[in-house]
């Protein structure tokens, strides 16, 4: 099943099941100023979930793009190292503003999961809030044997994997997460467990049921009408439907990997630089298409930072001409139809990935001006600043 037929399933079923289906709303929050990128599904539905907006459905389905790059997401470098790190990501996702709950959601959620995709059920695993008997008891319901529902309570340092909050004040909820078991031969051990950090069991959908209304006391009010927000990573689920452990093993992934491998000659189609490439090529061309510009703050900062580590990884690959903004083509030919926009916007964004390459190479070739200079010093040691300079100003990697 490639990943654009389980966007196109996840999307397919719940507007069967009454959902409107919205389309992706743009990287940069028109609704958020705090926000730096829309990194979740129900961003675009925030004022919704206040209660400040109204739609004209109560159901909603969508597949947003998302970008996690910056601020407290900012984990730039293990991109390309590690088998679930991204810039970019398709979240898919479905909402009920004050319609159906928990039970509804469950059901939908293992109907989806286990009779359109046909993940066995033998390999799903499940977490509720510690306190959550009315989730607890849907998963029982559905068969699930109780082994593999588990309680998850709150942390010696506060807060809970299970349970969500908007922030300190506001809408917040328990949540109840699907995980899939990717089998023995993979480290690691399930939800809940001293273990629950390595890579066999992995969550690929969170439900969040958001009953209450946090008031500054930390006092939990009932909302008079409790709502969902789900979140399913596409990436992670089409690992699991591809039958493999690395979201960059999978089409999507495989394709634009080809591309970076055409475009900077490397032959090793495993090597970690093409992965961090085919990832970046995914968050520059939107952000662009979105309407961020590289700059030296904010946004396109971050913008900036993401495009001059693509083409440092092409510099590692032996390639010193220009060849990131030759990867515009072959991310419209994998996403093109599922995002129109994209498609629409391919000749800016390679524009504007090419103007930035060739600036990054004039910086560079001046950053090796002071290299020079500093190495000219006796024990030919580069102190602190001059090291923060390279990396900063310069584009130099650490």
């Amino acid at each position: 099943m490639t990943s654009a037929d389980i966007r196109q399933k996840f999307i397919d079923f719940f507007v069967g099941k009454g959902h409107t289906p919205v389309p992706s709303s743009p990287l940069v929050p028109g609704n958020d100023p705090t926000l730096l990128f829309t990194n979740a599904g129900m961003v675009q539905f925030k004022d919704v979930f206040l209660g400040q907006d109204k739609r004209a459905y109560q159901r909603a389905v969508s597949s947003q793009r998302c970008v996690r790059a910056g601020g407290k997401h900012n984990d730039l470098e293990n991109v390309g190292y590690t088998a679930r790190h991204h810039t970019f990501f398709e979240m898919l996702g479905n909402f009920s503003f004050g319609d159906y709950f928990k039970r509804d959601a469950i059901k939908y959620a293992w109907e989806l999961v286990t009779g359109i995709y046909g993940i066995s059920a033998e390999k799903l695993w499940v977490t509720v809030y510690q306190t959550d008997d009315e989730a607890y008891d849907v998963w029982k319901e559905i068969g699930l044997p109780q082994e593999r529902i588990v309680r998850i309570g709150d942390k010696p340092s506060g807060g809970s994997d299970n349970f969500w909050q908007m922030a300190d004040t506001g809408p917040c909820g328990p949540c109840t997460e699907i995980f899939y078991d990717h089998g023995p031969a993979i480290k690691g051990g399930p939800p809940g467990s001293q273990d629950a950090d390595g890579d066999r069991y992995i969550e690929i959908w969170n439900l969040v049921f958001m009953q209450f209304n946090r008031d500054e006391q930390g006092t939990l009010h009932p909302l008079p009408k409790p709502s969902v927000d789900t979140g399913m990573g596409l990436e992670r689920l089409a690992a699991v439907l591809q039958g493999v452990n690395s979201n960059y093993e999978i089409d999507l992934f495989q394709a634009l990997i080809k591309g970076a491998a055409r475009e900077t000659g490397a032959k090793d189609l495993a090597n970690n630089s093409l992965k961090v490439i085919a990832d970046h090529i995914r968050a520059c061309s939107f952000l662009v298409v979105d309407g961020v510009i590289p700059s030296n703050e904010g946004r396109g900062y971050v913008l900036r930072r993401i495009i001059r580590r693509a083409i440092r990884h092409g510099y590692k690959l032996g390639q010193k001409k220009p060849f990131f903004h030759q990867l515009v083509k072959d991310l419209v030919k994998v996403m093109g139809e599922a995002y129109p926009e994209l498609a629409a916007g391919q000749e800016r964004a390679e524009g504007v990935l090419l103007q930035e390459e060739l600036r990054f190479a004039e910086t560079l070739e001046n950053g090796m001006g002071v290299l020079e200079v500093a190495l000219q010093s006796e024990d030919r040691m580069l102190d602190g600043e001059t090291v923060f300079k390279l990396y900063d100003t310069f584009g130099f990697p650490l």
